[in-house]
């Protein structure tokens, strides 16, 4: 019994040494603004401590988190600096951490952050707190009740709270007696102001971008005067963006008693049509322990003044005839002489053929939109729905804050269809990798490309789930979108079963409206050049095509005024072509001219709900005058027993 007492003590005193090795030393879990500066900072008892077999977890102490982990953090081949911090936390805090997780990772509260020793995949998402294993741990709020359930399971009592929301404050360990206090954040720094101070480095540039053959300037500054020569390097590199597209050193050098140095870099102005690219300026960290990196990973844009312009117009200033559907001869042969059901079924076994259709992730909707939306005023930039302007292709959101970044935008809105996403969508594999798709693969639709569109981060969320009718879109539009998503969102009522667009705001999952609303739209904004190029393109990936953009009176047949009326296609390749008969100009005003055709002809012009509006026999080269409302019309040309249809455009 001598012996075992001073052993049981002496196992007692270890652990609570190696307890103590690591503290959390201060946290900010929640900063004013955009919420990204958010940091843990840790504190070994002895400086450049190797943290191998520690593991950062946070805990979630709301109702539904039900006080289990939410992230787990590896902190393997992690070493705490010269005062024995480290620092983690998004690149936008100031100075840079040692270790980068994602902006706005860290929750409010009440929850709570932890080390223990063990690793990452003991701690899945949803592991209840536990004190097994556990090294040091910190229950914090900003305002919220306390939970004593996550205290309790944390051994704790007490609760520490940094302020309000949007507050100032980070919650500090003391020097001396290891309580916590609220006061202004002191990053990478000890919280009594003890320790060495080190001289922080900040990149500077003047703007975030700059084009093809522009100099801009790489500003390094120290907070105080170096006390020798400070040699720098720094990287660009990124991407595709590399030596090969700019000229300039680097390396440089703040002499002995500066404060800064400056280095220009070129961009070249080549005259390859690579896209917008983005650089990025990285600082080594090769610098003795009384130096410290402020910011890093710094990003400039690269502009391409190389952009092409396509063959036909934006939806703001459309063009009509110039692009041709891409549609293989007898694509749409079984809807012929139908009508109403029949008609939609047999378009529904075309567009949802399981042995041709596929579908893709809605990461990989991300690639499709970037060629299908893509700016026909400017290649490297996306065309966005509803505000109708381009935005540049890089400026894809990839965070929480949508503001100057575009998203992808569900015209049938998630939550009135009721498909939803798995985990593979997260994984943009190409067009070659694909699911084999259904009618009644209603899940799918969360990525079908035909119905989704580049949109403004913020104009989606002012959107949200409303039908159309209640949103008509950004006050001051022009309205080009409308009859663009009309014609989606009625594809995808065919495309999958359990969809439908119904008159009114109905309140029912899977359904959709106002269909008076979408067949007005589709009447008065006809399917243009640029919505036939999306259609291709969508087709290159999901092997099927929108039929109300390649034949939009079909329309007509499903839900408008003929469907009584059986619908034939009216346009056969085996008679006349586009490269034989040509009607110009179209959109036309008063007048068309008709060429191509040598003998007797018969030219009929059609209201989109059947009726015949005018009838003119002509023969060669002619030009015939029109007295036409604005819309959109088919014209029919008869000669030798040959038909051509064509729409026509009258502004």
């Amino acid at each position: 019994m001598k012996h075992t007492f001073p052993l049981f003590l002496l196992l007692l005193m270890s652990q609570f040494v190696v307890s103590q090795t690591v503290v959390i030393n201060e946290i900010d879990c929640d900063t004013p603004g955009t919420d990204t500066g958010e940091f843990i900072e840790l504190k070994s008892s002895v400086p450049n401590f190797t943290l191998d077999g520690y593991v950062l977890v946070l805990f979630n102490g709301s109702s539904s988190g039900n006080d289990s982990s939410y992230f787990a953090l590896d902190l393997d081949g992690q070493t705490t600096d010269v005062n024995g911090l480290l620092l983690i936390g998004s690149s936008t805090v100031s100075p840079i951490p040692q270790l980068i997780i994602g902006a706005n990772t860290i929750q409010n509260g009440a929850d709570a952050v932890a080390i223990y020793q063990a690793d990452a995949s003991d701690f899945p998402q949803g592991t209840q707190a536990t004190t097994t294993d556990l090294v040091d741990a910190i229950v914090y709020d900003t305002g919220e009740a306390d939970d004593v359930g996550l205290l309790a399971l944390l051994g704790l009592t007490t609760q520490i709270s940094e302020g309000g929301n949007n507050n100032t404050n980070s919650i500090q360990r003391s020097e001396t007696d290891g309580s916590y206090f609220v006061a202004t954040p002191t990053p990478r720094q000890l919280n009594d102001g003890s320790g060495i101070i080190l001289n922080g480095i900040a990149i500077n540039v003047v703007n975030d971008q700059y084009t093809e053959g522009e100099t801009f300037n790489i500003e390094f500054t120290t907070e105080t005067p170096v006390l020798s020569n400070l040699d720098l390097t720094f990287s660009l590199d990124n991407g595709t963006f590399d030596i090969a597209d700019y000229t300039g050193a680097t390396t440089a050098t703040i002499p002995m008693g500066q404060t800064s140095v400056t280095v220009p870099i070129t961009l070249i102005d080549d005259t390859a049509d690579e896209g917008d690219e983005e650089l990025i300026i990285n600082l080594v960290d090769n610098f003795s322990i009384e130096y410290i990196i402020l910011n890093n990973d710094f990003l400039v844009r690269a502009v391409d003044n190389d952009f092409t312009v396509a063959p036909f117009g934006t939806p703001l200033n459309p063009t009509y005839g110039t692009v041709a559907s891409t549609a293989p001869n007898g694509y749409y042969n079984t809807m012929d002489g139908l009508t109403a059901g029949p008609l939609q079924d047999a378009m529904q076994a075309i567009i949802a053929d399981f042995m041709t259709v596929r579908a893709q992730t809605y990461a990989d909707v991300i690639d499709i939109l970037k060629e299908a939306d893509q700016n026909p005023a400017n290649s490297n930039q996306v065309w966005l729905v509803y505000t109708e302007q381009g935005r540049a292709k890089l400026d894809v959101q990839s965070g929480s804050n949508s503001t100057g970044a575009w998203n992808r935008e569900h015209t049938f809105p998630q939550s009135l269809a009721g498909y939803g996403s798995i985990e593979e969508d997260g994984i943009a594999d190409g067009r070659d990798v694909f699911w084999v798709t259904r009618p009644d693969s209603l899940r799918h639709g969360y990525s079908d490309a035909h119905a989704l569109r580049a949109s403004d981060g913020p104009e989606n969320s002012s959107r949200g789930n409303q039908h159309y009718g209640q949103y008509v879109g950004p006050t001051g539009t022009a309205g080009s979108f409308r009859g663009d998503v009309a014609r989606s969102v009625l594809f995808l009522a065919v495309r999958y079963n359990g969809l439908s667009i119904e008159n009114g705001f109905p309140a029912v999952l899977g359904q959709l409206g106002d269909l008076a609303t979408i067949l007005d739209w589709h009447r008065n904004d006809p399917p243009d050049d640029y919505e036939m190029n999306r259609n291709n393109v969508v087709y290159t990936w999901q092997f099927n095509r929108n039929p109300f953009i390649d034949h939009p009176e079909l329309v007509e047949h499903i839900w408008g005024n003929l469907t009584a009326v059986a619908w034939t296609q009216p346009l056969s390749t085996e008679e006349f072509t586009a490269n034989t008969v040509k009607i110009y100009p179209n959109p036309a005003k008063n007048h068309i001219t008709i060429l191509g055709i040598e003998e007797d002809a018969t030219l009929e012009i059609y209201a989109l709900d059947g009726r015949k509006l005018l009838t003119s026999q002509f023969s060669g080269t002619v030009t015939i005058p029109l007295n036409l409302t604005s819309g959109i019309y088919l014209s029919k040309i008869i000669s030798n027993g040959k038909t051509l249809t064509k729409k026509i455009v009258i502004n």
